[in-house]
């Protein structure tokens, strides 16, 4: 079955529309034209392999939607060992999988801890059979009664002096390791994070590489209990992974099994601290956010990529009475919600970049001791892992809301990646509590200014604080908004006096902690606006480096200033109320917005074709290449189980005999 061919020739006219060089324009996403190949090779081997079908997935049952990621995985892990892919292949391949599963958490979080926090007798011993799926890991950190709060962890760990063992134990019912992927089912061991607890005194939170389940059958060791934590939000979505509970009942391991690269126990229960600085964990930090910023750039251009094509295939009113209707994505309205957001997967696909090169720019100054940029590091990552999240996660939302009531079947495949995508949100540091730490530096940083330390990396720009407190816009025309070095600036003016403002307050109250507490949303919003320069900063940064391709470089630049002045023109308030900009300048920037708008549309479909996704990884009715969309939801609403029969289940015991008035009606 196919549509009409004019309908589908929409998405043939739109790219044909297109002012800029497609393929060169994959490039500049994916960074590298083999990077670009190598994608395309990937992707095309997930989507012809039918063990890595995906379309039935919201239609499983737990067990069986479990049961299907196991089966994936160690397809997938057969398919790298086959075809001796590298690393990078072997990434891409999981990626397009597009399945969450224990596989997530052993590459993603135990490989690095034990690589970050052990020594190298302890990498030599336990990577080998990590890396060879001979044990498979997880991270119990979190817990029932704790999870942001790491400092606040009850699960102890006990050195036993007689047995040269500690002793891993739940002390209580909130103690219970809670949450940890890949813990409910597949993981056969852990790095559990506890209490040390020797010779009498706790020594705070450590990690331990603690066996959890038989290695010849399964089955949990003695003084383990284990288990899955139940059905989370959504169908399929996050429900393929076995996020886990976890207790221990005084389990013993062996003293060299704590990760020892910072400190260590004695034979003797001595508690020791190594040469190693304790700041080397902030390159694995590094990682994990970077890792999670680049995820968020994949969710949204996924949702974006579906909601643009879909949009330009949907006609709704607009003509004259026997006339064609209007593509939805004519309209103002839908332009201004989704090109916003086309141009937040481009901000943060580049903001993702820098993060890379930053983790190898932070490892080497580790490596070399240089610690002076930590602070601003910590800030930074924080924040963007806090920002790019959130917004993404709202993204999605509304990407799905752009489509219409088409966009609520999971079949569009959009509630399935809004409900995979935000637990991002809360893991590795819930948004809230990273932006008040986002915010905690900026006060320190403020209160140096006048001592006369310069603010470094991302923070280097508060140390203008006296043209930035006095700065006036100088944008007199919609087009001064196209400028870059205007847009810099309001953006800085604007976080550097909301940071100041909330320092001023926080300094009139009795103390600075009751001070950051009542200030508190505040501080929040002051976090934000640091953040958002940063992202403003990068993509700027980016424009001046060479790019090459037809057109590529003005349509990346349009997406730019769509980003800088969307975001101005949602928080026209704060730029407002801090005096950057007047009311008349916020007019002329909204002016701009739309006429920005304009030059996005015709490219709107390509620049969506640029991020060079398969039908198979969108999995989505509503988001394919050819347009063919009205077939292909018919054809899906055809697979669910409630149409295997035409006649329902339970016609006979109660719908017949209700339509027959056969109920047996009780007397009150």
């Amino acid at each position: 079955m196919a549509m009409d061919a004019a309908e589908v020739d929409h998405l043939a006219a739109e790219r044909a529309s297109a002012q800029f060089d497609v393929e060169e324009m994959k490039v500049a996403w994916a960074g590298s034209r083999h990077a670009v190949e190598v994608a395309d090779r990937m992707a095309r081997l997930v989507a012809s392999d039918p063990v890595f079908r995906k379309d039935n997935r919201t239609m499983l049952s737990r067990k069986d939607l479990f049961k299907d990621t196991l089966r994936k995985a160690a397809h997938a892990w057969k398919r790298i060992v086959e075809l001796r892919l590298t690393e990078e292949e072997a990434n891409l391949l999981r990626l397009y999988v597009d399945q969450p599963g224990y596989v997530d958490l052993h590459w993603g979080m135990f490989v690095p801890a034990i690589k970050g926090q052990g020594t190298e007798e302890q990498q030599q011993k336990w990577l080998p059979l990590a890396y060879k799926f001979q044990i498979i890991g997880c991270y119990a950190q979190t817990e029932l009664g704790h999870g942001s709060n790491v400092q606040g962890l009850e699960t102890t760990a006990t050195f036993d002096p007689k047995t040269d063992e500690f002793v891993i134990h739940s002390p209580t019912l909130t103690s219970s390791k809670w949450w940890p992927g890949g813990l409910g089912k597949a993981s056969t061991h852990a790095v559990v994070y506890a209490r040390l607890i020797t010779e009498g005194k706790d020594y705070g939170i450590h990690g331990f590489i603690v066996q959890l389940r038989s290695l010849e059958d399964h089955s949990p060791l003695p003084g383990v209990t284990l288990g899955d934590i139940g059905g989370k939000f959504g169908s399929g979505a996050y429900n393929s992974m076995d996020n886990g509970v976890l207790r221990f009942d005084h389990m013993r391991i062996p003293r060299d099994q704590m990760l020892m690269r910072l400190s260590q126990v004695t034979r003797e229960g001595k508690y020791v601290h190594s040469d190693v600085p304790k700041q080397l964990l902030y390159g694995t930090m590094v990682f994990v956010r970077q890792s999670i910023v680049a995820d968020a750039s994949k969710a949204l251009s996924r949702a974006v990529c579906i909601s643009v094509r879909y949009s330009a295939i949907r006609k709704q009113f607009g003509s004259q009475v026997g006339g064609p209707e209007t593509q939805v994505l004519n309209y103002k309205t839908q332009q201004s919600r989704l090109f916003p957001l086309l141009a937040s997967a481009y901000a943060f696909r580049f903001v993702g970049d820098w993060l890379k090169w930053l983790y190898t720019d932070v490892t080497q100054k580790l490596e070399a001791k240089d610690f002076s940029t930590l602070q601003e590091v910590h800030a930074c990552t924080a924040g963007l892992k806090a920002v790019t999240t959130s917004a993404t996660a709202d993204a999605i939302e509304e990407c799905r809301k752009l489509c219409g009531g088409h966009g609520y079947l999971n079949s569009s495949g959009l509630p399935e990646l809004f409900a995979v995508y935000v637990p991002a949100c809360t893991y590795e540091g819930d948004n809230v509590v990273l932006l008040l730490q986002v915010a905690r530096i900026l006060m320190k940083t403020v209160s140096q200014l006048t001592s006369g330390k310069q603010p470094v990396g991302t923070m280097a720009y508060m140390g203008n604080i006296q043209h930035l407190l006095q700065s006036k816009c100088s944008v007199s025309t919609a087009e001064d908004w196209l400028n870059p070095a205007i847009i810099q600036e309001a953006f800085e003016a604007r976080a550097l006096r909301m940071a100041v403002n909330c320092a001023q307050n926080i300094s009139q109250a009795p103390n600075q902690e009751d001070g950051f507490f009542e200030r508190s949303p505040d501080l929040l919003e002051a976090a934000v606006a640091h953040i958002q320069l940063i992202i403003v900063t990068k993509f700027i940064e980016k424009l001046q480096q060479d790019i090459p391709g037809h057109g590529v470089k003005a349509q990346l630049q349009n997406l730019c200033n769509v980003y800088a002045l969307y975001i101005l023109h949602k928080h026209l308030g704060d730029f407002l109320a801090t005096g950057c900009i007047t009311p008349k300048q916020g007019a002329l920037a909204n002016e701009m917005l739309g006429k920005l708008y304009a030059l996005v549309r015709p490219n709107a479909v390509a620049l969506v074709d640029a991020f060079n996704y398969t039908d198979h990884y969108l999995a989505s009715a509503l988001g394919r290449y050819d347009g063919n969309v009205y077939p292909a939801l018919y054809e899906e609403a055809w697979k669910d189980p409630l149409n295997e029969t035409v006649v329902p289940e339970g016609y006979h015991e109660y719908l017949r005999p209700l339509l027959k008035q056969q109920l047996k009606l009780s007397r009150l």
